[in-house]
């Protein structure tokens, strides 16, 4: 279905992983046309019966649509599909939610230019089965014309966030917001394993994990506020006392049999800023030992 019988742009996208089908469902409910294409053909096969056209090849899902989401594992997946495409990225806006690096990322963005077409980078911050809810958020970056052109048709998937111009930012903010979530999964698993080597279950502490990161999310912006204006002063938790209270979970997960690995960590974050000549100061000064490593 072209443009001019429907008022929707068309879109195409490439990758028909979950999140990829996530998108291609929410956009042909919107009312967009929609051509797909994917290695592993069948695939499409539910989105075509929705209503999406299925591309022979990924030159074909690019013919398609002057706008083209890209949903692979990485970005050397997008170079291995794309490099067939040839003469027909010309003029294309390329949206690339795979996830991968900065610097991979600002490559990206030449090796599109350098074939005529334009990358926006994309972060979505939602698992598959929230796309196209009221949770959902993506971070973008890249061109702001491109963004505002676009901005309508991306709204579908999910709120766009629009973070500037250097491509990189997008998947920058992506990645550090996952940096957060992927730690706390993490310590709640270490937690929840220490505790099940006295036969605790990890539904006891459901309760008191949720009151401590609630503790935390109270520190969030007075800790921001520190970060941004180098103000480590001893708040009442210094590097000494919580390097101890990291030490002393070590020992505990020795103890038990458990890997040691993240406070192990946290530990070595602690030390570092000691050995800084931080000790006098509050955990916040963690932050400089994070942002400027001893090697």
């Amino acid at each position: 279905m072209s443009n001019t019988e429907n008022s929707r742009p068309a879109v195409s996208v490439i990758g028909l992983g979950p999140m990829g089908q996530a998108m291609v469902s929410a956009l042909l409910a919107a009312g967009h046309p929609v051509t797909v294409w994917n290695r592993t053909a069948s695939r499409a096969d539910a989105l075509v019966e929705q209503g999406a056209v299925r591309a022979p090849t990924a030159a074909a899902a690019v013919r398609a649509s002057d706008l083209v989401l890209v949903s692979l594992t990485h970005y050397a997946a997008m170079y291995e599909i794309l490099d067939t495409v040839g003469d027909d990225l010309g003029g294309k806006t390329v949206v690339n939610l795979s996830s991968d690096t900065p610097g991979v990322t600002r490559e990206a963005a030449r090796w599109l230019a350098d074939r005529g077409a334009s990358l926006l980078v994309g972060g979505i911050m939602v698992p598959a089965p929230l796309v196209a809810t009221d949770a959902s958020y993506v971070f973008y970056s890249g061109p702001q014309a491109l963004m505002a052109t676009h901005h309508d048709t991306l709204a579908v998937i999910g709120r766009p966030d629009y973070r500037g111009e250097d491509p990189a930012l997008a998947q920058l903010w992506y990645q550090a917001q996952l940096d957060i979530f992927l730690t706390a999964l993490s310590t709640f698993a270490h937690a929840s394993a220490l505790l099940a080597s006295a036969g605790v279950t990890a539904k006891e502490l459901v309760p008191y994990a949720a009151e401590t990161m609630a503790l935390a999310t109270s520190m969030l912006e007075d800790s921001a506020r520190r970060f941004d204006v180098g103000d480590h002063n001893d708040d009442g938790a210094d590097v000494v006392m919580m390097g101890a209270t990291a030490d002393h979970i070590v020992g505990a997960s020795r103890e038990a049999g458990i890997d040691a690995g993240l406070p192990e960590a946290v530990k070595a974050q602690y030390d570092a800023a000691i050995a800084s000549g931080m000790a006098g100061s509050g955990w916040t000064s963690l932050f400089e030992v994070i942002r400027r490593p001893r090697h």
